[in-house]
């Protein structure tokens, strides 16, 4: 069998783009590969260990050896079977271990196949994008495994160093995607695009690199704190009649609101249409809650402005108390805003984990609730006088959050006892359950903090790039393309229409695209060595330079006769444990050099014996 290196060697310096027919049976054929590989649970550990005696270098170029023509599918089709068997599991219960553990082991192949990959193939291997055939005969769209892995959550995968140096490329702009003919979006290194001229230059996509997208939100959300603190700190002024109308401040403050509305609400869309609902989370919802106060805010300003009296009063005050609201939001909405530094992103990912976990424990607390209500307010109905029921609402949740009225509840002895086990319930039984509950997601969370992080950030690089819209507008000059620029697509060719895009934008982000020019012409450190050795020490060798394995002693000490180098580096390491293979494959390599050796002295004495009858 060739080598795992040949055979990725020989594929083309392009992308191969196998039919779906094909990448569905290769998939197939991989997934019961899968199921000879583990017809039995074996323990988790076993698979992800570097060592594993299951996943060894003779599987991985048997799997590699599997896609034939193709390997550039192999590790998508490993992450579609991935997916598949999770799918087995959770509608099989009887077999979710053995299915859990052959998802497990198909992720685990993708990032072994991936690392044997050269690096002139890495780019192409994580990042073409393939279609298969459904279950219901339909067409899927295309997907990169990279794609794949993040909307499968594939930690193993995305933490290895191959996929984080994708990422980064992705992430820094290194690699761009480039929009063919068919609307098709290709992953193309950005220096292979032509470039003439200082006009040609200012390439208007380069806003769209993740990086400086995240510098541009970064900034445009201070500037919009920084407007909205201003718009809400003299509530008494929105009262007086020489301050009815709207201020500097609080046009900037609701001109950047409808930015970040508009693009969150894309983001949802793009949620709901593109990727799945499962993929809605926390950040989502405090973004849409977030965006509705803004809303009933500005739309109450304009009424309070557009009325008169005592109305306009009213409404003014209502458009401040909505604003108000929002303010622990949008201070909130940091967190996100800074995820890409790896605390912060950690931060958020414990607490995305613990609010998940949490949901049991509202259910429960939900379900108990309703018992409760329901049961207190017959109690107090059996007299035939009863209290609102927001009133015995009102009761269980001061009672939940430590400060329970029993006075409410002391006329009737049946109510006051059920009262106290509304208290126990909560106060010692469910909000334990809670704390156990974050616990446990906090551990999990912390025990693999670093392979979260990086599946969180290759989520987040490929969210800001994955948008079915080839010219990005960052808020808020998103307003821009809606009312200025889009209109002009209904009526002009695709051609004109791209050159209208990239005039405006050359126009209205010129500073930060002259910026960005300057940056990565003399500043950045990956096209400029010079900067980079400027921040670091030269590299004059590595590990594998000889003067580093065996060092010459020079000066006084080498007058001396001394020396570092008695015994030669190959010597010293010759002496170290064989880490790369597994404790069983050692002994059974061992094994079977022995058995080898047994054949051979076998085959020996039946020689000298036969040649001992002849002899006689």
């Amino acid at each position: 069998m060739p080598s795992a290196e040949d055979q990725i060697s020989a594929l083309s310096a392009e992308s191969l783009e196998p039919s779906p027919d094909t990448v569905t049976s290769l998939i197939r054929r991989v997934k019961i590969m899968t199921l000879r590989l583990l017809p039995v649970e074996v323990p988790m550990d076993s698979l992800s260990d570097p060592t594993s005696r299951v996943i060894t270098p003779q599987v991985i170029n048997a799997y590699i050896a599997s896609a034939g023509d193709f390997m550039e599918a192999l590790p998508y089709c490993l992450l579609r079977a991935r997916k598949e068997f999770i799918w087995d599991a959770d509608h099989n219960p009887a077999d979710f271990e053995e299915n859990w553990c052959r998802a497990t082991a198909c992720e685990v192949l993708a990032r072994r196949v991936v690392h044997q990959a050269p690096p002139e193939k890495l780019q192409d291997v994580m990042s073409a994008r393939f279609r298969h055939k459904e279950i219901d005969g339909d067409i899927s769209g295309r997907v990169s495994a990279l794609e794949l892995a993040i909307d499968s959550h594939c930690t193993i995968f995305l933490s290895s160093s191959e996929a984080q140096d994708v990422v980064q490329d992705l992430w820094s702009g290194r690699t761009v995607q480039i929009y063919d003919d068919d609307g098709d979006i290709n992953f193309l290194p950005y220096n292979r695009i032509d470039k003439d001229g200082l006009w040609g230059r200012l390439d208007p996509g380069r806003i769209g690199v993740p990086r400086y997208q995240n510098v541009f939100r970064i900034t445009m959300w201070f500037l919009f704190l920084f407007a909205y603190s201003l718009a809400v700190r003299e509530p008494l002024d929105k009262l007086d009649p020489d301050h009815g109308d709207l201020d500097i401040w609080e046009i900037v403050m609701y001109v950047l609101a409808l930015a970040f509305s508009v693009e969150d609400m894309h983001k949802i869309y793009k949620l709901l249409t593109l990727v799945s609902w499962k993929t809605f989370g926390f950040w989502n919802v405090v973004s849409f809650v977030t965006d509705c106060l803004l809303t009933a805010a500005f739309v109450l300003r304009i009424a309070g402005i557009a009325a008169t009296g005592d109305e306009a009063t009213i409404l003014r005050v209502r458009s401040f108390q909505c604003l108000s609201l929002a303010a622990p939001l949008l201070w909130m909405k940091l967190i996100p805003i800074f995820d890409g530094y790896k605390f912060v992103g950690t931060m958020q990912i414990c607490i995305a984990r613990m609010l998940k976990e949490s949901g049991f424990f509202f259910c429960l607390l939900g379900l108990l609730a309703i018992g409760f209500l329901q049961g207190l307010y017959a109690l107090d109905a059996a007299d035939g006088q009863t209290d609102h029921p927001v009133k015995i609402m009102n009761s269980l949740i001061q009672a939940l959050l430590q400060a329970p009225a029993y006075d409410m509840f002391e006329a009737s002895p049946l109510g006051l006892t059920l009262y106290y086990c509304w208290n126990v319930a909560t106060a010692v039984i469910l909000l334990n359950v809670l704390i156990s509950l974050f616990s446990s997601a906090y551990d999990d969370v912390v025990e693999d903090a670093s392979a979260e992080y990086l599946t969180y950030f290759a989520g987040k690089v490929i969210g800001m790039i994955r948008a079915p819209d080839e010219f990005i507008y960052p808020p808020p000059f998103n307003i821009i393309e809606i009312f200025l620029v889009a209109p002009f697509e209904f009526f002009v060719s695709e051609k004109t229409y791209r050159k209208i895009n990239r005039t405006v934008m050359r126009v209205v982000f010129f500073i930060p695209l002259c910026t960005i020019l300057v940056y990565e012409s003399h500043l950045d450190p990956a096209r400029n060595h010079w900067v980079k050795d400027w921040f670091s020490s030269p590299d004059d060798g590595g590990t594998d330079a000889p003067h580093w394995q065996d060092p010459e002693v020079s000066g006084d000490d080498a007058d001396r006769g001394l020396q570092i180098s008695k015994v030669p580096f190959d010597e010293l390491v010759a002496m170290f444990p064989d880490t790369t293979h597994s404790t069983e494959a050692v002994v059974m390599k061992e094994l079977k050099g022995l058995k080898a050796e047994i054949a051979e002295l076998k085959q020996l004495i039946r020689d000298m014996a036969a040649d001992k009858v002849k002899g006689e």
